[in-house]
């Protein structure tokens, strides 16, 4: 069976799990969200592999380009991603990445691009089954009224990564 090596990685916060599967970066997710258990089945499963906790190049570049983006030095990643899911969550997944950083989008214009407009709900759901969070940005989608929505970070979180993102805060 395959590993994947797996590290927490803080900041002021919250805490995440990150993940490295073949020099590949497949999980970066928060370490006590609701869906933990389901997120860390899905890429077992997916992988047929197992969590190993230990450090690799992979996941030291993750928590550099990390640093660099919640210090507002880093506004894209360079890091390779993994994604473990079906080709419909792929698919958003994708179109999150067409979010701009400092952007937000509806769950709607999300479903509109990846050319399902009728599957708003489950792309909402693709959305929250994201294991790559801030990298894959699924806090960039609100909902069609504007509101904060869901997020498994929390809706504080949420809120400070788009002001980061478009730098309304200070530390």
């Amino acid at each position: 069976m395959s590993v994947i090596h797996v590290q927490y990685y803080k900041n002021s916060d919250t805490e995440f799990i990150i993940g490295a599967y073949e020099d590949k970066l497949c999980l970066l997710d928060y370490r006590y969200r609701k869906m933990r258990e389901q997120i860390d089945k899905r890429l077992q499963k997916g992988l047929n592999a197992e969590y190993l906790f230990e450090d690799t190049a992979t996941l030291q570049r993750a928590r550099l380009e990390l640093d660099e983006y919640f210090s507002l030095q880093r506004s894209s990643f360079d890091i390779p991603l993994l994604m473990v899911g079906s080709d419909f969550q792929k698919s958003v997944w994708e179109g999150l990445l067409r979010v701009p950083y400092g952007k937000t989008a509806s769950y709607l214009e999300l479903a509109k691009d990846i050319g399902n407009e009728k599957a708003v709900r489950a792309v909402a759901n693709a959305n929250g089954a994201n294991a790559i969070s801030i990298m894959i940005p699924c806090h960039r989608i609100i909902g069609s009224n504007g509101k904060l929505t869901g997020y498994a970070g929390g809706l504080a979180l949420k809120k400070r990564l788009l002001d980061l993102e478009q730098n309304l805060f200070i530390s």
